[in-house]
C-alpha cells in the first residue's frame, strides 16, 4: 500500500499549500457564495481541500440561507 505525504496532492503529486478560495453552492432556490474560505490548494493542478471545521461552518451558512429562504447570499469568512 502506498503512503502519501500530507502535503502532497493525491491527484497530481503537486504540493498542497494553505490559501483561500471562493465556495459556491446552488441549492435550487438559492445561490450562496462564500469568499475567503480557508483551503489547501495544490500548486500544480489547483485542486482544493476545505478542512472539516470550515466545511461544518459552510454547512451552517447554507442551512441558514435555506431556512430564511434567501435567493442570493454573498458573505466573506
Amino acid at each position: 500500500m502506498k503512503s502519501f505525504k500530507k502535503n502532497l496532492c493525491p491527484i497530481c503529486g503537486g504540493t498542497k499549500k494553505a490559501g483561500t478560495t471562493t465556495y459556491m453552492a446552488d441549492i435550487g432556490s438559492s445561490v450562496i457564495v462564500v469568499r475567503n474560505v480557508q483551503a489547501s490548494i495544490c500548486d500544480q493542478c489547483g485542486e482544493e481541500w476545505i478542512p472539516a471545521n470550515t466545511a461544518r461552518q459552510l454547512e451552517g451558512i447554507i442551512n441558514d440561507a435555506r431556512k430564511n429562504k434567501r435567493q442570493v447570499e454573498i458573505i466573506a469568512l
